[in-house]
């Protein structure tokens, strides 16, 4: 199976974990969104809203390739 890439965009606390090429991040087809994560060494417990392409999705979430992915950790204010 070949790869292909996303971009990957993390924010707030989480920006500490982007790879060095956040818009060309290599995956195979099919990867989840949580595996991708878990490569990376991102804490899943920090992980609170995902985006694929705008929409919200779930650490089950499937990719092709070519998506645009935002994680975004839980985020407190007022």
């Amino acid at each position: 199976m070949s790869s292909t890439t996303i971009q990957l965009k993390l924010f707030a606390s989480l920006t500490v974990f982007s790879p060095e090429n956040n818009d060309q991040l290599p995956i195979l087809p099919g990867t989840s969104v949580k595996r991708i994560l878990e490569q990376m060494s991102v804490p899943i417990e920090k992980v609170h809203l995902i985006f694929v392409d705008g929409i919200r999705q779930s650490l089950d979430t499937r990719l092709k390739g070519g998506e645009r992915v935002g994680i975004f950790p839980a985020v407190a204010g007022g």
